[in-house]
């Protein structure tokens, strides 16, 4: 349809011989802008729920030096959820949740947002070779962010749904994403506070971890023995269990609350030469 309706030469149509996912059309994309050395890279969704013309305020941040990557978010503007579909409302507010726990950028929302601008200097440390071409695309870039502590802001923008039907199924994918989250969660506590950097929140992750499993076997351990000799557990060996866990819920919401202030606040771009 483009190539049989338009003659802007500014227009590239890029073809694959087999369907490669949203991601896999991304990256090709994001490899052709960076070969004709764009500065900054928008990516806008085909099923009309994006306005072209917020694109210069979209990009914005990035111009003014306050930011590498901005994304949308549909959640900004109370008044107009009502157009959400209620399963996809439910579904992107726990991915919401979960994103913030995988990524680190516990400021933004709507991580499976299409609407997003990148500056070409950090879209170039990305391996875009290992970036997932599925749905999970847009919570890949934002993971591969956060390893290189890319600062990212959201946009708000208004829902603009029609009578368009999506092939996203919130509730086919929604153990991917999870799944893909913590994974991803894990990936990023061990490349930014163990192996670039170790400190106070690396060893109270290390101890939320050891008290918790402490606590969490040794407690059902003693509940099957309890079972199977038909004994009350003891009062002090209730407390072996509680102590710990107690313990490791207080190390681990002392990460979390390092974590929360540790979102990256300074561009990245701005120190590439």
């Amino acid at each position: 349809l483009v190539q049989a309706n338009s003659n802007d030469s500014r227009i590239q149509i890029i073809f694959h011989k087999e369907n490669q996912g949203v991601g896999g059309a991304m990256i090709s994309g994001y490899t052709v802008a960076l070969l004709d050395k764009n500065e900054i890279i928008v990516k806008l969704d085909g099923d009309g729920q994006m306005n072209p013309q917020l694109i210069p305020s979209l990009i914005q941040p990035i111009l003014d030096g306050n930011a590498d990557y901005v994304k949308g978010n549909r959640f900004y503007f109370l008044d107009e959820l009502a157009q959400m579909p209620k399963i996809r409302m439910f579904g992107n507010i726990i991915l919401s949740f979960f994103s913030k726990f995988s990524t680190g950028y516990w400021n933004i929302a709507d991580p499976t947002n299409g609407f997003t601008a990148i500056h070409s200097k950090v879209l170039d440390l990305i391996p875009l070779d290992k970036i997932n071409k599925g749905y999970l695309f847009e919570s890949d870039i934002l993971f591969r962010l956060s390893i290189l502590r890319a600062c990212v802001f959201d946009f708000p923008m208004k829902l603009s749904y029609q009578n368009e039907i999506s092939n996203l199924k919130i509730k086919n994918i929604i153990s991917t994403f999870i799944k893909g989250y913590f994974i991803h969660f894990f990936k990023r506590v061990i490349y930014n506070y163990f192996i670039k950097d170790f400190n106070f929140s690396s060893i109270s992750f290390i101890f939320s971890i050891i008290f918790n499993f402490f606590g969490l076997f040794y407690g059902v351990y003693l509940w099957a023995l309890s079972i199977q000799t038909g004994i009350f557990t003891s009062p002090g060996q209730v407390m072996l269990v509680a102590l710990p866990l107690i313990f490791g819920f207080q190390f681990l919401l002392s990460f979390i609350n390092f974590d929360i202030s540790n979102v990256p606040k300074y561009p990245l771009f701005k120190l590439i030469q």
